[in-house]
């Protein structure tokens, strides 16, 4: 019997990257996968919604139970990425990293944990190694995924009481379209450190 059969899921930033295989993996592994996408890609149940909008996460949420009847799995992973030092961030790209890499999360787990604790669910938050670390020109960033680890320990600490798992991932350096103007401005000899500084000498994979 497959891992997850019976289960419904919810994947935020499921349109490409570390989201799109998430959601893909679990959806093999014999759950219901509901894809929360900026642009639809032709997933089956996926939901085209801005999560920026803070009356986006009831509305995902309130479909998702309608739908399927119950929610099993949380996985928050849609994100953004300004590239800019903290003196050179606007503040609307800060306020729209915020909304999408803190504030949905928040408001998802919100409406979110009167279904968990009845299916006595699990949240998983995608947050980064630049939440515990720093890279230059990634203030709102770092700042969001910092908060985002923060959330994740509080909601493990609050939503355990009831059985409502809570863990977070920080991924390092993975081959998504987020990194790719990143690394691309990348110094060659800086490139060529990237991959030394990997214990496997490259950078990850989305279906690692």
């Amino acid at each position: 019997m497959k891992r997850f059969m019976g289960k419904v899921a919810l994947v935020t930033g499921a349109s490409r990257g570390i989201g799109a295989a998430i959601a893909d993996r679990l959806a093999s592994d014999g759950a219901r996968v509901f894809a929360v996408q900026l642009e639809a890609t032709g997933h089956r149940e996926g939901i085209v919604a801005d999560l920026c909008d803070p009356g986006v996460p009831n509305m995902v949420i309130d479909h998702v139970v309608r739908q399927a009847g119950r929610l099993d799995i949380l996985v928050n992973n849609a994100g953004c990425m300004v590239e800019a030092r903290v003196d050179d961030t606007g503040l609307d790209e800060w306020r729209r990293t915020m909304a999408l890499n803190l504030d949905a999360p928040f408001l998802l787990i919100r409406r979110a944990m009167p279904h968990l604790r009845r299916s006595r669910g699990s949240i998983v938050n995608v947050g980064s190694i630049e939440g515990l670390a720093s890279n230059p020109g990634h203030a709102a960033y770092c700042a969001s995924k910092a908060g985002l680890h923060g959330l994740t320990r509080a909601v493990a600490v609050d939503g355990g009481q009831d059985g409502v798992r809570c863990n977070g991932v920080a991924p390092g350096w993975i081959d998504t379209d987020l990194n790719v103007d990143f690394v691309a401005a990348l110094p060659e000899k800086a490139l060529e450190r990237l991959g030394t500084i990997h214990p496997l000498g490259r950078t990850g994979r989305v279906e690692e």
